[in-house]
C-alpha cells in the first residue's frame, strides 16, 4: 500500500510556507500531481505549575477569525532544536521562564497535505521574568485549571491542534497517576525521543 514518488518540484516557497506538487502512484496504478504544504516544524509547551495550572494565551486567529485559548507555541528556528524553540516560545509570548522542558509527544496533524512536526513538551513550574517581547501575540495570558480544560475544549475555546494534543496528553497523565503519586499497573508512559 505505499504510494511511489516519482519526482517533485516547488510551486511556490518563502520562509513560511512552501507549496509544492509531488508526482505519485498508487498501489493500483494510478498517478498523478499532489499538492504538498511544506512548514517549519513546531514546538509546542505546556506549562503546569504546583496548583495544576496551565499557562495560556488567549488570542485571535485572522485566518478563521476566531478567539481561543492557546499553549505558548512557535516555529523551530534554523539551528534551534525544537525543546530550545518550546523554551524560547514560552518566555517570549508569555514572560515566564519555564521550568525544565520535557518531551511531551510528538504529532503530524494533517500529514495528508503537509510535512509539518508538532513537538509538544511539557515544563512543570516557571519564573516570571516580566512582560512578553512579543506584544501582538494574545489579549491575555493566563494560568488556567487543569479541571477547567475539559469544558473549554467542549465549548470550542480550544481548538488549535498543538494545543489539543498537548493538553489531551497532559489531561489523560493526570487521570492515569494517583494523587499519591503511584501509578497503576500499565498505566506508566515512556518518555518520546524528540
Amino acid at each position: 500500500m505505499r504510494w511511489k514518488i516519482h519526482g517533485e518540484r516547488p510551486i511556490y516557497e518563502n520562509s513560511w510556507v512552501n507549496l509544492w506538487l509531488t508526482d505519485v502512484e498508487t498501489p493500483d496504478g494510478n498517478r498523478w500531481e499532489h499538492h504538498v504544504v511544506k512548514l517549519r516544524h513546531l514546538a509546542v509547551a505546556a506549562v503546569i505549575n504546583e496548583r495544576r495550572e496551565v499557562l495560556m494565551m488567549w488570542r485571535h486567529r485572522f485566518i478563521t477569525d476566531a478567539w481561543a485559548w492557546e499553549l505558548p507555541m512557535g516555529l523551530v528556528e534554523e539551528g534551534e532544536t525544537p525543546a530550545e524553540a518550546a523554551a524560547r516560545e514560552v518566555l517570549e509570548k508569555t514572560g515566564w521562564r519555564p521550568g525544565p522542558i520535557k518531551p511531551l509527544i510528538y504529532a503530524e496533524p494533517t500529514n495528508g497535505i503537509t510535512d509539518s512536526q508538532h513537538h509538544v513538551f511539557r515544563a512543570d513550574g516557571a519564573t516570571y521574568e516580566g512582560p512578553p517581547t512579543e506584544k501582538s501575540e494574545s489579549d491575555r495570558i493566563e494560568w488556567i485549571p487543569l479541571a477547567d480544560v475539559r469544558g473549554l475544549i467542549d465549548r470550542r475555546e480550544i481548538v488549535s491542534s498543538g494545543s489539543l494534543v498537548g493538553l489531551l496528553y497532559v489531561l489523560m497523565d493526570e487521570a492515569i497517576h494517583r494523587p499519591d503519586g503511584a501509578v497503576p499497573p500499565g498505566g506508566g508512559r515512556q518518555p518520546v525521543a524528540s
